[in-house]
């Protein structure tokens, strides 16, 4: 008896060690996704500071805000947070860090990862669109929204073609992704020399390309973006682990789809400003690949991407700014290091991802 009494004391030792494990990671992430929030809503701040430094109070509130971003400097030996042309980037950056990774953690569940890439491609026909648009009638409106108009049309395209063949079979997507890009590299070529827009800005990435109306642009969409995921999550979540048994259950799955790929384009639009065409769909995959390897269930797979999606954003922007190397690259490089550091922290004893917790 006494040799069973040990063993049960042992089991539940090591139960009470497994929960104390399980609670300390929970408020380990649960931390990070605060600090992320905070410095969401500063970046937020900044980015109505910006805007409406021409008032009395916020006038001195901005004021004080380049005094704290000189301070950073003189401590940190740089010539980077005194411009407000950085915090602006910044701002566009820590809010893709958020975005991407909540969509793209239903998009990876759902093997949808190059919707982004598609989707990316259409936002850059939009582009041409308005730069043909802004040489043919001196029009001197925002390419994002341009942009963000073709990339909703395109999204609308990818679910109406998706609803008629396969369920997100992956003809249509690259039908799109190929054929939105060719109408786009049409469309510059036509207007080639009309126009001074930088366009490799937009294929590669480029802190240049952000704008104060597309900083400002991109902090709206951020916010609709999370609000829709909030408002429509346990709708996603069963629609993305059993399409079948939402159908059945009688939800709205054409709806909630065209809503997942409406944000998708959303966050591509905003994103396309420092991670370019090109490389826009890796913010929607990777950190969500990488927060895969160690969540215990999807909740948690979003609340690690995020994480890891701030992470990658900051690290990248070190590196562009330090090296003077491009924001896009930098970025996506420092994401893939974080998956590969995943990988090795999680080992080969991968967990199946919950839809539950």
């Amino acid at each position: 008896m006494s040799g069973e009494s040990a063993a049960a004391d042992g089991e539940s030792s090591a139960r009470d060690a497994a929960s104390r494990g399980r609670g300390r990671r929970r408020t380990a992430e649960l931390a990070g996704v605060g600090i992320t929030a905070v410095v969401a809503v500063g970046m937020l701040g900044f980015l109505l500071l910006y805007w409406a430094q021409d008032l009395p109070v916020a006038s001195e509130l901005y004021a004080a805000f380049r005094s704290v971003g000189r301070g950073m400097d003189a401590a940190l030996g740089t010539n980077v947070f005194r411009h407000p042309v950085m915090w602006q980037s910044m701002a566009v950056g820590v809010l893709v860090g958020i975005v991407a990774p909540l969509v793209g953690s239903f998009l990876v569940h759902r093997e949808m990862a190059l919707i982004g890439e598609t989707l990316a491609h259409t936002a850059f026909a939009g582009v041409a669109v308005g730069i043909l648009v802004t040489s043919s009638t001196g029009w001197n409106g925002s390419l994002l929204l341009v942009a963000l108009a073709v990339g909703v049309l395109g999204a609308l395209a990818v679910q109406w073609l998706t609803e008629r063949t396969d369920a997100y079979g992956d003809v249509p997507i690259a039908i799109m992704l190929s054929g939105s890009f060719a109408v786009g590299t049409l469309i510059i070529s036509y207007g080639d020399g009309l126009t001074g827009v930088n366009i490799q800005g937009y294929l590669f990435g480029n802190l240049a390309v952000v704008t104060p109306e597309g900083a400002r642009l991109m902090g709206a969409l951020s916010l609709a973006v999370v609000a829709g995921v909030a408002l429509a999550y346990k709708q996603l979540l069963f629609i993305t682990f059993d399409e079948q048994a939402a159908r059945v259950a009688q939800l709205n799955v054409t709806g909630y789809n065209t809503l997942l790929v409406v944000l998708t384009a959303v966050v591509v639009v905003g994103a396309m400003q420092v991670l370019g065409v090109i490389l826009v769909a890796a913010m929607l995959v990777v950190p969500v690949a990488a927060a895969s390897q160690v969540a215990r269930s999807f909740r948690e797979t979003m609340y690690l991407g995020v994480i890891f999606g701030q992470l990658s954003v900051l690290g990248g922007f070190a590196i562009s700014v330090g090296f003077g190397l491009p924001s896009g690259g930098s970025i996506v490089v420092t994401a893939i290091a974080v998956y590969l550091a995943s990988v090795l922290v999680a080992g080969t004893s991968g967990t199946p991802v919950s839809a539950h917790g």
